[in-house]
């Protein structure tokens, strides 16, 4: 930005603190998409390509049932995964529903707006 000049730098300047208070205004926090998941689950590899459309619109947040520390998540969907929660709420199993999931992500995105 040294190449700016007069006019030029005050434009780059104003426009980066305009860009600062729109970035600062917004939704800052995303709702969180828990996936429950382990290592070799090709379930849960198809599903991770299906959300990579959707990656701007939530945070993903994996959870290896296998570890120790997850084991009450183990005995709770060792049969299921992939298992995917909303904000802490069950919202799907076995395969992602687009339909269900564009429907609360609308929703979440709807009541930040309305806040």
């Amino acid at each position: 930005m040294l190449w700016f000049q007069g006019n030029r730098m005050q434009l780059a300047k104003s426009s980066f603190g305009l860009f600062l208070r729109n970035f600062s205004a917004c939704k800052t926090t995303l709702p969180v998409l828990t996936l429950f998941t382990k290592d070799s689950c090709p379930l849960c590899d198809e599903a991770k390509e299906i959300l990579e459309s959707y990656k701007n619109r939530f945070i993903l947040q994996e959870v290896d049932i296998t570890l120790p520390e997850n084991s009450a998540w183990y005995e709770r969907y060792q049969f299921d995964i992939p298992v995917f929660h909303l904000n802490g709420q069950f919202l799907m199993m076995h395969r992602v529903n687009t339909t269900k999931l564009e429907k609360q992500l609308l929703k979440l995105e709807q009541q930040s707006t309305a806040g």
